[in-house]
């Protein structure tokens, strides 16, 4: 038996993967039934020729694939790049993308910034966040996540974290990326109940989960970092996710530091054992519903 959301996913289940081109060669002999489903970055794939192409194909032709974007930009006042947005488009098109996501925050201010900054808590960043995702929408014809992304700081902050997430998903009609470790990170760092702020996501918008590791850098600051194992408290969170919105399909994010293909499936094999704790979510693959 497999596992799926019970709700609208698209036709992913189970536990996920995030692909890194190291992992290219050493992941040949993984199959489906080790990893459900796996995730990209586009931007680090779009045009890629030569082997790494060839390879990334024979990928995309044996897994289902997701996409979790890095450039859209989307809090930014600077113009959407619809040159990027256009390559996406091809791109989902062209290996049978099942999702894009991106993340909450923007990344450029007349020029790129090489870094996620958190989007002012204000009103009127709800409101102008939410039209460029309806854009963004209406531009690739088909709805993307945000992902509740990790931050270190809240400028000109009039709203709550939870509440403007909330307010933009719903302004905009978009679904929810719910990214577990982010929420713990931001539970510590910022002082908050990180179950109380999970329980107040809209979960029926969830499309999947990330799950990751991070560094402790101080007692009371945690730093994003997926380049180490995750830890009792995020797997714990995990869990209280799908006690609370049944079981959504799950990847593991690992960036940097990445172990041998053992060690990286022990941990997917764990989210599927958490996954197999709730047997009333467990389905066929034939009746996963498709995102519409």
């Amino acid at each position: 038996m497999s596992i799926s959301s019970p709700t609208n996913f698209p036709n992913i289940h189970g536990a996920g993967l995030g692909l890194r081109r190291s992992m290219l060669d050493d992941f040949q002999a993984v199959t489906t039934d080790d990893v459900n489903f796996m995730e990209v970055a586009p931007e680090n794939w779009i045009g890629l020729g030569g082997r790494f192409g060839k390879a990334f194909r024979s990928y995309t032709e044996r897994f289902p694939f997701v996409c979790h974007g890095l450039s859209l930009s989307i809090g930014s006042t600077d113009p959407l790049d619809m040159e990027l947005l256009a390559n996406i488009k091809r791109f989902i098109k062209e290996h049978d993308i099942k999702l894009y996501t991106e993340h909450l925050s923007y990344c450029s201010d007349s020029g790129h910034l090489y870094d996620l900054m958190p989007i002012p808590f204000t009103e009127e960043a709800v409101h102008h966040v939410a039209g460029r995702i309806r854009q963004v929408q209406d531009f690739l014809e088909q709805p993307i996540a945000m992902e509740n992304v990790s931050y270190y700081c809240a400028p000109q902050q009039e709203m709550r974290e939870i509440d403007f997430i909330n307010a933009v998903i719903a302004e905009s009609g978009c679904n929810l990326l719910l990214d577990v470790n982010n929420i713990y990170v931001n539970s510590i760092n910022h002082r908050y109940d990180p179950v109380e702020f999970l329980q107040q996501l809209p979960g029926d918008k969830a499309v999947y989960i990330h799950v990751a590791g991070h560094f402790d850098e101080a007692e009371d600051l945690r730093v994003d970092t997926h380049g180490a194992d995750v830890i009792d408290p995020v797997w714990e969170l995990l869990d209280k996710a799908y006690e609370t919105f049944g079981v959504l399909p799950t990847l593991l994010e690992r960036d940097f530091n990445i172990p041998a293909v053992d060690e990286l499936l022990t941990e997917v094999n764990l989210i599927r054992r958490i996954q197999q704790r709730y047997p009333e979510a467990q389905t066929s693959e034939d009746d996963l519903v498709h995102v519409r």
